[in-house]
């Protein structure tokens, strides 16, 4: 069959010559592959399509993906409400509704309190220095003994002496409880300490919310450098503890009554106030590791929150997933700081869990993401875990403030003597152990 070519001028007999050439093609490729009438008819290929036959080949040839869970529907009644606290014409109202009901608004409110109460602290602290440093020509102020939250390895080395001899030193009494109460915290209410009420955890947190705003995301370490950097703070504890545990009581007394002990908090106060240019670069890309990591400081060198992690195996309040009712969306793994898997697990025995409750608050789900004991049914309201993690504190620290264990017994005159010989080499320490010192020291 011959065909004319088509003509630009005329629409329609272009349409019906294009008719003509497929009908032609569909005659003869039938023909060709009709064979025998005992073998039965096949449709051919159109010849456009070829390209698309061998993908399609190739796909049916490929090995088959497993299929991706697929996302189950949330039944009407297990729906959780979202709560619009604007309802509520009423401020005070409206405030007390939302710190019961709006965990992290909760959670934000109970760390700026406790942040003020170590500025507040701070600035006491400065001034007791500044009359010190300036032979007692500036006004008196007393010295907080909050400050002592602040010495983590005096703290320790006194509980040990407190439990090997009975006696509670009067040198930093109030590290003792702090440090106690810390421990309850993490023994009762896992890491809440750390998400609730340590200052240097608020100021992390910050500093990452801050990364995610300016660059939309926080940068996520791989397993493989995961892992080992997160040893290091397990190290660093191991390393303090070992060498705490390795002294006996004679030696334990001796440190804490050393003249360097007796200014700890002050030679604290003025390696900041004197910083090196090493210190501060140090501290400078801390900061800066924190702006584009998550809780950096915390996650791998913190040995504040490896002793707390190791004492959160024991709480028996845990994030509970009720596997049932989850319908696998990832939520509450996507939502965690620490990168928990939580979509995987029934119970969430991680070190690293903060109890910072942002899992259960992302969960759509009623009754599937609580905090709740192994045997409970019950979950721990959000206001009730704040209340526990400020009550366990203050009720630690108000013991020994009623007790009498909350300031220590140097002097004032001894403190104004102390100040002016803080360049002398019995204030000094080397590799951990404090200078040879005298009985009028």
């Amino acid at each position: 069959m011959i065909l004319a070519p088509l003509s630009s001028s005329s629409l329609s007999d272009g349409l019906r010559l294009k008719k003509a050439i497929r009908m032609k093609l569909d005659t003869d490729t039938s023909t060709s592959w009709s064979g025998s009438a005992s073998e039965p008819e096949t449709l051919p290929v159109p010849l456009a399509r070829t390209g698309e036959t061998s993908r399609d080949s190739e796909r049916a040839n490929a090995p088959a993906k497993s299929p991706k869970p697929r996302l189950r529907k949330i039944p009407p009644g297990l729906r959780r409400r979202r709560i619009v606290f604007s309802m509520e014409p009423v401020w005070y109202k409206r405030l007390v509704w939302r710190l019961k009901e709006d965990p992290q608004f909760l959670r934000s409110a109970v760390q700026i309190t406790f942040a003020l109460l170590c500025v507040w602290i701070g600035i006491e602290f400065h001034l007791f220095v500044r009359w010190g440093m300036s032979d007692g020509t500036e006004s008196f102020f007393s010295r907080p003994p909050g400050v002592e939250g602040f010495l983590p390895i005096s703290a320790l080395i006194s509980l040990k002496y407190w439990m090997q001899s009975g006696i509670i030193n009067t040198i930093h009494p109030a590290s003792v409880f702090i440090l106690i109460a810390i421990l309850l915290i993490g023994l009762l209410l896992k890491k809440a300490f750390c998400g609730w009420l340590c200052p240097i955890g608020t100021i992390s947190e910050s500093l990452w919310m801050v990364g995610q705003r300016l660059f939309g995301r926080n940068l996520n370490v791989t397993k493989w450098l995961d892992y080992p950097l997160r040893s290091l703070k397990y190290l660093l504890l191991f390393f303090f503890v070992y060498s705490v545990w390795q002294m006996d009581v004679a030696a334990l007394k001796y440190f804490i009554h050393s003249p360097y002990n007796k200014v700890a908090d002050i030679k604290m106060y003025l390696f900041f106030a004197e910083i090196s240019s090493f210190a501060l670069w140090t501290i400078v890309v801390l900061i800066l590791l924190s702006v584009v990591i998550k809780n950096f400081w915390c996650r791998y060198l913190c040995p504040y929150g490896a002793l707390l992690g190791m004492a959160s195996w024991f709480s028996p309040l845990k994030i509970t997933r009720n596997s049932s009712t989850c319908i696998d969306c990832k939520l509450c793994t996507k939502a965690c700081p620490a990168d928990i898997k939580i979509h995987n697990v029934a119970r969430v025995w991680s070190d690293e869990c903060m109890s910072c409750l942002k899992c259960v608050e992302v969960c759509p789900v009623k009754n599937t993401l609580e905090m709740r004991t192994r045997n409970s049914s019950e979950p721990v309201p959000s206001w009730v875990l704040g209340s526990l993690v400020a009550g366990v504190f203050v009720a630690v620290t108000g013991l020994a403030m009623l007790t009498g264990n909350w300031g220590n017994e140097i002097s004032r005159e001894e403190y104004a003597r102390r100040f002016q010989e803080l360049d002398s080499p019995v204030y000094q320490h080397f590799r951990g152990e404090v200078a040879p010192y005298g009985p009028q020291d």
